[in-house]
């Protein structure tokens, strides 16, 4: 990852710029895209030029910042950059959490290869155990925030909508297998009505 900082300069269109000019001076992306802006640059060192690419994308933690990645791998795309920035990223994270926070290296002291298999294996447990609760209590991705924000979206039927087609449907069969009359018809749908619910009767003819 660049650090944003004005001692780190790059050629880009013909001039030495750090990574904040950079980003200034060119036009973001707008939506939802994964990355707000993608420029190809030349890393200049001792006299020797490297092409490179930079990604600038949204910084979860602070939306109104951003990170830069830079690869100087320029057959990769700007997903496939974040992708593997993420992963490594992920991966940064498990071993110092590890070590900083689950003891890693405090808690066991022992020269026998079992033992430090064995507290290895905790330590890993303990991890794991801990992102299954930062998923489901704090993590944005989790299954309950998926299904809420899709609720938003849909356009839900009511209930009293189901039981309205129920009877249009109950209607329309008894009209094709039985010889009524209207009358007839009329007063079966309202010993059916009569028979529901009270409450359920109140709500039917707003629906109808």
């Amino acid at each position: 990852m660049a650090k944003k900082t004005s001692k780190v300069h790059y050629l880009y269109n013909g001039e030495m710029q750090p990574l904040t000019k950079i980003f200034r001076e060119n036009r973001k992306r707008r939506g939802r895209s994964r990355y707000l802006l993608s420029v190809e640059v030349t890393i200049v060192k001792d006299e020797q030029s490297i092409p490179a690419r930079i990604v600038y994308v949204r910084n979860r933690n602070k939306r109104n910042e951003y990170l830069a990645l830079i690869s100087t791998d320029m057959k990769l795309t700007e997903e496939e950059i974040i992708r593997i920035y993420g992963k490594r990223w992920e991966i940064e994270v498990f071993f110092k959490v590890c070590k900083s926070y689950l003891k890693l290296s405090k808690e066991c002291r022992t020269l026998s290869y079992d033992a430090m298999t064995a507290h290895v294996a905790i330590v890993f447990t303990r991890y794991m155990l801990l992102s299954v609760e930062n998923r489901k209590y704090s993590d944005d991705r989790t299954l309950g925030e998926m299904f809420y924000l899709l609720i938003d979206e849909m356009a839900d039927i009511t209930w009293i909508q189901d039981i309205h087609m129920l009877m249009e449907v109950f209607i329309t069969t008894i009209k094709d297998k039985l010889s009524l009359t209207s009358k007839q018809l009329d007063q079966l749908l309202e010993a059916f009505i009569m028979a529901l619910p009270e409450n359920l009767v109140e709500h039917l003819p707003i629906s109808a």
